[in-house]
Formats: C-alpha cells, sequence, structure tokens
C-alpha cells in the first residue's frame, strides 16, 4: 500500500507540477524516468510478490504432507514398539522354556550315562566271574569277551557236539553247567543262544536239510539243556541259527572251518531303566 501511495502522489505531483509550474524539458525527462522506474520496481515487487506467494502456498502444502507423514511414522513407531515389547516378553517366556527343557534334558543324559556306567560295570563283573567259573575249558575252545557292551561266551563246535552231531556230549555239558551256575546268579541278564556253522554243504545227516537247520538244532539243544536241565529260566533265553553268513574266519582252511563252528551264549542287562528314559 506504500508504494502504490508513492506512486499516485508523485504521479500527482509531476501533473500538478507540470500544470503549475514550466519545467525545463531536462528535468521533465528526469520526473519520467522516475516515474518509470517507480513502475518498474512496482511491476518487479508484485512478481516477486506472487512468486513469494506462491512459494508459501507450496510450503505449507509440503508442511501438511510433511505433517501427516510424520504423524504416519509416529503411529508405525509405537506399533513396533508394541510388537517388540511383545516379542521381548515372549522371548523370555521361550527362553525360559528352553533353559527349563535343557535342564531336563542334562538330568537325563546324566541318567543315561549313570545306567550305561553300571551296565559296563556289571558287564565286566559278569565277564570276569564267567572266566573263572569255565576256566578248565578255555583249552578246548571256549572263549569269554566283551562286544558292544555284552558279553559273548563262544564254544566251538567240538567243545560241545560230535561231528555232524546236535547231541551235546559229556564235556559239553559239564561247560553249560558251569555256565549255568553263574547264570542263575544273575537274574537281570538277558541270555540268546546263536548257533554258526561253516560254509560246507550238509550231507547224509537224515533230517538236518543244510546249514541253517544245524545252526538252529543245535542253539536248541543248548538252550533245553540250561531251561530243562540246569534250570535257568526260559523266559530270558532265545534261540536263534545264523548259519554260515556269520564267519570269524575264512572257510578256506580246517582251522578257519573250526572256529567258525561254533556256539555263542550273547549275554547282555536288562535296560528296561534305560528304555523307559530314552521314551521320555
Amino acid at each position: 500500500m506504500k508504494k502504490i501511495s508513492l506512486f499516485l502522489f508523485v504521479g500527482l505531483f509531476v501533473s500538478a507540477f507540470s500544470s503549475c509550474v514550466v519545467l525545463s524539458p531536462k528535468k521533465y525527462k528526469s520526473l519520467l524516468a522516475t516515474q518509470d522506474s517507480l513502475r518498474t520496481g512496482w511491476s518487479d515487487s508484485q512478481a516477486k510478490n506472487e512468486s513469494l506467494e506462491s512459494l508459501i502456498a507450496r510450503l505449507r502444502k509440503d508442511t501438511t504432507g510433511l505433517s501427516s507423514a510424520l504423524n504416519d511414522l509416529k503411529g508405525k513407531y509405537s506399533e513396533m514398539d508394541s510388537n517388540y515389547a511383545k516379542l521381548k516378553n515372549n522371548s523370555s517366556t521361550e527362553i525360559s522354556k528352553l533353559s527349563n527343557d535343557l535342564k531336563k534334558r542334562e538330568q537325563r543324559l546324566k541318567e543315561v550315562e549313570e545306567i550305561l556306567r553300571k551296565r559296563d560295570e556289571a558287564t565286566n563283573q559278569l565277564k570276569e566271574k564267567l572266566q573263572q567259573a569255565l576256566l578248565g575249558f578255555t583249552k578246548n575252545g571256549l572263549t569269554v569277551e566283551i562286544r558292544n557292551g555284552k558279553v559273548y561266551v563262544s564254544l566251538t563246535d567240538k567243545l560241545l557236539f560230535p561231528s555232524g552231531s546236535i547231541i551235546i556230549d559229556e564235556k559239553g555239558k559239564q561247560a553249560l553247567s558251569q555256565l549255568a551256575d553263574v547264570l542263575k546268579q544273575q537274574p537281570e541278564i538277558n541270555i540268546a543262544v546263536e548257533g554258526h556253522t561253516d560254509s560246507q554243504k550238509i550231507t547224509n545227516l537224515g533230517q538236518i536239510k543244510d546249514n541253517w537247520d544245524l545252526s538252529v538244532l543245535r542253539s536248541t539243544s543248548v538252550v533245553r539243556y540250561l531251561t530243562e536241565v540246569s534250570k535257568v529260566e526260559s523266559v530270558r533265553m532265545t534261540a536263534t541259527g545264523k548259519g554260515e553268513f556269520q564267519p570269524l574266519d575264512a572257510n578256506t582252511t580246517a582251522e578257519g572251518r573250526s572256529k567258525n563252528r561254533r556256539i555263542e551264549i550273547v549275554l547282555s542287562p536288562k535296560l528296561d531303566e534305560l528304555y523307559d528314559l530314552i521314551k521320555q
């Protein structure tokens, strides 16, 4: 408004002055130049004012958009903060649960290790007892050893049976009787009797058709003697025939074939307690 008033005032002044006073051409041109300069300045100022108003309007629009974006970000941050708090709480619960589970597993592992330690201790003690009880038969092909946590009492066929027979001879009965005395003192031991043969084919043995038959019938003969004569509990006994398929030595020599023809009595501790732990 000040610029408009000044412009009108100058115009009126020039007009009045020109009508009342005679100006020299030089002064008159100077006044006209001043008037033109003021008009140009006014136009420039008006243009700048319009540009500033446009910029202000754009800034206001941008400010509104930024405010909206800021509010949106605040909402998302609040939601994320809430989710983080929930996740942190859940994580703490899960960590506590996992920690308790780990402690239980560690305790169970200790229990299993203790059971296995007792099993190994009992197995070694059983081996020593059997070696002492059967010491007199070691020269006749009897061995006692531990394999995979089990005691294996191996008796060659010449200690138990006449050639090609499934009937136990007197020396074999004596060995089995002494073995039974130890087994009856170990009620927690399971007993598996395995019959083994060499690879030579069976000939002229009547009802015995092959090595499968021979291995099975010899193992059942041993089981019958241990249960019926020596009174070892039948529920602890298992009879199996392995035929020629688990040799100890090559069947290419007489010595190797003799080692392969054997009865193996496999003694393993009952692990019901261990199995119960594993099931849990």
